[in-house]
């Protein structure tokens, strides 16, 4: 292939395209450049693997370290599990490609995209999505794009696309936008509580962009001489569709107008099922149905799906009924509680609606326990971290337990991303804060439900967040030009429907936006009214919220740590710690206390006791004092040389009394005045050059010997 370069300007950036250049080998390969950042996408299609009724497509994004010019830590010195960063990225990258692909191929297809190198300007994720359609179309993989992703900032009153990443830390929004050429098919946002116009007016702004990259992918192609592949869909013997639809439509549309709860649906769903697929059973071996079925097993399942998918729509299209006899607009029944959990848990929450019912647990602790990132990104650490965990028997399954997946680690990442705009800075609340949403029900929505529990469970545990945020799904069914959007979806609509858009946020405004598509694009119209539909729903949610929990509790669990923070010269944080640790140890094992010391100075102390924690912190303070001449001690004689004796005056450090200055008299010997172990008032008479300090016995007038010893001046003093 001839190496073509071609580059897209807008809004004052640049996004090159290098093909022909590297990886030869794979179906298609681009090199993607932003700044400094450069990354290579490719894409590849083989042959599908026999009894596969779904499309095996896999996306992987790497980041390799040499791209930041670091050399990666730990024993083998090179790149181990991908950090959570990375797989968030694979999965932007997969959510708005995956709709585009014909829905009956069966190849498999992988996209990779790797990270080759990277300044701290420019991210890197929006360019390997774009990438990814790039490379698909150069491999000639059937697919309906081009699709183009971009993100949008804003800054004061503007909109910015693609910002740094210092626009994103200032900004109020950061919005990744991906379109086709039929609409957005993709939206991920977080937000600083902005209105709903406000981020409609985002979105529109991103897919205008989105269009002329498109439109630059197009040129690419035409240049290249590439023609697009119009596959055609291969085809399937009606039969079997016939028959079912003949047997399953009449009891099927029977059930999904009984508004049955949905195990009791489920049930009579499969039963449906199970007597048809007995009938089939029954036929002659030559009869063509059972051919059918023998020689596709799972054909009767997915045909039966396809009539209950078409059946459904049809009833919420026609009839602006859903099956559970809720109208479009209407959230299901909600409960709320906290304080589930014994005090040992620093907070709780549990929030249900419908049969989908979230635990979120609170744990508080200390700075040392943030989440160190190690990728390429300039965050080096996370203080709030949202761990989100869906068992199998949240859905009546059985299945390995296994690590967090990718779905597990995207919903951990929304919902912390609805929240972070609500908690309070670190200066006023020095916690790392640590949720685990467990699902304990599904059936839609438990992402959302995760916000809520969350809400719930951080007012529970006393963290002072801002507001209270919420968070509802919104779905669509779209038939031909007749669209309807359906509030707090469940399992069903969301595994029979078109979209899945979850919007989270307070009273004032969203915080958090995540939209997928299963139609390859929508208008931002219809889009916008999704998300004005979604605020009375997330309002109503929020009121019941209240009802549980109406702010933040005043005080911490007992069994919380209790933190003290408090800055030293950076310098002094030598002397802090001792050598080998030998200060900071014998501080922790007198007071019991935990000890965290920041680059910057910055120490954090934590205890359950609040007294040990104050005990740590003198002691520490005691240590970087830095003495002036004049100050008054009480110190401690701990040893006797023959010109004078050394006095510590703080826990770490000690000066010298010179012979001279133990009395206002000629003193012939030390040992004469004070001994080993004697408490002595002192004075500073001067620190040298060299930081030694010098101490004196004399000119010490009564009210400050008084001081030192923590008695009341000698002014003060009852007359006898």
């Amino acid at each position: 292939m001839q190496e073509i370069d071609k580059s897209i300007s807008f809004d004052g950036r640049d996004i090159r395209l290098k093909v022909g250049l590297l990886a030869p080998q794979a179906g298609g390969s681009v090199l993607i450049e932003s700044g400094e950042t450069s990354v290579l996408v490719t894409a590849t299609r083989s042959t599908g693997r026999e009894g596969i009724d779904f499309l095996p497509l896999l996306v992987d994004y790497e980041e390799r370290l040499y791209a930041a010019g670091r050399i990666p830590g730990g024993f083998l010195r090179r790149e181990g599990r991908p950090p959570e960063r990375a797989t968030l990225t694979s999965r932007l990258i997969d959510r708005p490609m995956r709709p585009l692909f014909p829905g009956w191929l069966r190849d498999d297809i992988q996209i990779v995209a790797s990270t080759m190198s990277m300044d701290e300007q420019v991210p890197p994720d929006v360019l390997a999505a774009t990438g990814a359609s790039v490379a698909t179309l150069i491999a000639k993989i059937p697919f309906n794009g081009p699709m183009a992703t971009v993100r949008v900032g804003l800054l004061g009153d503007d909109f910015v696309i693609n910002p740094t990443y210092e626009e994103i830390e200032k900004g109020d929004l950061d919005l990744i936008v991906a379109g086709s050429p039929d609409g957005v098919i993709m939206v991920e946002a977080g937000a600083n509580q902005l209105p709903e116009q406000d981020v409609v007016e985002a979105i529109d702004f991103g897919y205008e962009v989105v269009q002329d990259l498109i439109k630059a992918q197009n040129e690419l192609i035409a240049e290249l001489g590439i023609e697009r592949v119009i596959a055609t869909k291969p085809e399937v013997d009606p039969t079997l569709e016939q028959f079912l639809a003949e047997r399953a439509t009449e009891p099927v549309k029977a059930i999904l107008t009984e508004f049955a709860p949905k195990p009791e649906r489920d049930d009579k769903l499969d039963a449906v099922k199970a007597e048809i697929s007995a009938e089939i059973t029954a036929k002659p071996e030559d009869d063509p149905v059972r051919q059918a079925v023998e020689q596709n097993p799972k054909a009767l399942g997915n045909t039966y799906k396809g009539i209950t998918k078409k059946l459904m729509r049809k009833q919420i299209v026609e009839e602006g009924v859903r099956i559970d006899g809720r109208k479009l607009d209407e959230v299901r029944q909600l409960s709320s509680r906290v304080n589930l959990l014994p005090s040992r848990v620093h907070g709780t929450g549990l929030f249900q609606r419908g049969l989908t019912q979230v635990l979120s647990v609170v744990t508080l602790g200390t700075s040392g326990d943030a989440q160190m990132m190690d990728d390429l990104h300039p965050d080096d650490e996370k203080r709030y971290l949202h761990h989100y965990n869906f068992p199998p028997y949240s859905v009546g399954e059985t299945r390995p337990m296994r690590s967090p997946g990718r779905r597990e680690v995207g919903h951990g990442a929304l919902a912390e991303r609805a929240l972070v705009p609500v908690l309070p800075p670190k200066e006023d609340f020095p916690y790392v804060i640590r949720v685990v949403s467990e699902v304990l029900s599904s059936d839609g929505s438990t992402s959302m439900g995760s916000v809520c529990g969350s809400t719930l469970g951080l007012m529970d545990a006393g963290v002072p967040i801002t507001k209270p945020v919420s968070g509802a799904a919104m779905g669509l069914i779209k038939e031909g030009d007749e669209v309807r959007i359906l509030t707090d979806i469940q399992g069903i609509e969301d595994f029979l429907g078109d979209m899945d858009f979850k919007v989270a946020g307070t009273e004032t405004g969203i915080t958090a936006l995540q939209m997928d598509m299963k139609i390859t694009g929508l208008s931002v119209e219809v889009i916008a009214k999704a998300i004005h539909q979604a605020k009375p729903a997330r309002l109503h949610i929020l009121k019941s919220m209240m009802e549980a929990i109406a702010k933040p509790r005043e005080a911490l669990s007992p069994f919380a740590p209790r933190l003290l923070t408090f800055k030293i010269d950076p310098d002094m944080i030598g002397m802090v710690i001792g050598p080998g640790g030998k200060k900071i140890k014998s501080i922790t094992e007198q007071t019991g206390a935990k000890v965290d010391i920041s680059d910057d100075g910055t120490i954090t102390v934590s205890s359950l006791d609040g007294k040990k924690g104050e005990a740590a912190k003198s002691m520490i303070e005691a240590i970087v004092f830095k003495p002036s001449a004049g100050d008054v001690f009480l110190g401690k004689v701990v040893r006797i040389i023959p010109i004078g004796a050394f006095v510590e005056f703080l826990p770490g450090q000690d000066g010298m009394i010179h012979i001279s200055q133990l009395a206002d008299y000629r003193v012939n010997k030390v040992e004469d005045e004070v001994s080993v172990g004697d408490e002595v008032v002192v004075k500073i008479r001067e620190v040298d050059n060299r930081g030694r300090v010098n101490l004196t016995r004399l000119n010490i007038h009564p009210d400050e010997a008084a001081a030192a010893r923590g008695e009341a001046p000698a002014s003060e003093a009852p007359a006898s």
